[in-house]
């Protein structure tokens, strides 16, 4: 399936990670959002169960062993060209997860992985959809 300009969306699965007041953010190396910081997580794979997808994706990018928790939020990432055509959709199911073991180590396609403390991450220039998910949840992300 191709990534841009897809004839429907792309399911997607994202981790939200928080340990001692801290999340874990990455910078993405890849389109969409290319520069900006997100959490680990990307596009599910054929015949692949979104909960496999998610163990995969954040130990491609950061090095991480991770069990998960619960389900958070699905969110969309749609991004619009100049001429208003979809040149990407995500449709994103954002899991809180718990580490089990590992480093952070960035790798695969991102260029940055790091633990932010919750009050300082929207002064990152975070994607627009992990923007607004955070907004949106972060009283409940502060009391985890």
């Amino acid at each position: 399936m191709r990534r841009k300009y897809p004839k429907q969306p792309i399911v997607s699965v994202g981790a939200v990670l928080i340990r001692e007041g801290k999340i874990l953010l990455v910078k993405r190396g890849a389109e969409p959002g290319r520069g900006m910081w997100s959490i680990p997580g990307g596009a599910v794979e054929l015949g692949e169960r979104v909960e496999d997808a998610l163990i995969r994706e954040v130990r491609e990018e950061c090095g991480l062993e991770v069990e998960i928790n619960r389900i958070l939020d699905v969110v969309d990432n749609i991004v619009l060209n100049s001429q208003k055509s979809i040149q990407f959709h995500y449709t994103i199911l954002n899991f809180l997860v718990q580490l089990k073991g590992g480093t952070v180590k960035p790798a695969d396609d991102v260029a940055d992985a790091r633990w932010v403390p919750l009050n300082e991450a929207e002064n990152y220039d975070l994607t627009p959809s992990f923007r607004s998910f955070f907004r949106k949840h972060k009283n409940e992300l502060e009391r985890l």
